[in-house]
């Protein structure tokens, strides 16, 4: 993620762990991504759980990338709590690989989604999003 997709680097996004449909990022608590409350800016928090749900997305079908592109089609955040400092945000597919890849090979272009909890280092819900993403099959 961090070579294919540059901004991740700007807001030093980081990587936990990223396999099997799964991916935990985390986002370091700076003073220039703070909102007027002190805490991560509502874009940087969008940006982090984005970015989690595309490696999510990519560690199911990074293997897919040769025949089609993935393009994210929508996506919905929630704020439930005002954040403070460090956030971790971990994202999971929520489709079946066998499916989305069936699609493919019929010729189609799969969507699907990837939910995002975003939470304090310290494990407290922040706020909660959902990604849609597709497969455009390359021409």
């Amino acid at each position: 993620m961090l070579q294919s997709v540059p901004f991740t680097r700007t807001l030093d996004i980081a990587f936990d762990k990223v396999e099997h449909g799964l991916a935990v990022a985390r986002m370091r608590d700076r003073p220039d991504l703070h909102n007027h409350v002190g805490g991560p800016h509502a874009g940087a928090l969008f940006t982090l759980a984005e970015s989690a749900s595309g490696a999510a997305m990519l560690s199911a079908f990074g293997d897919q990338l040769t025949r089609a592109t993935p393009l994210a089609v929508s996506a919905a955040i929630r704020y439930v709590r005002l954040a403070m400092g460090e956030v971790v945000a971990e994202a999971r597919l929520q489709a079946s690989r066998e499916e989305v890849v069936a699609k493919l090979d019929a010729g189609e272009r799969p969507e699907f989604e990837v939910s995002v909890e975003i939470r304090t280092a310290d494990g407290v819900p922040v706020s909660e999003m959902t990604v849609a993403w597709t497969l455009r099959p390359n021409r």
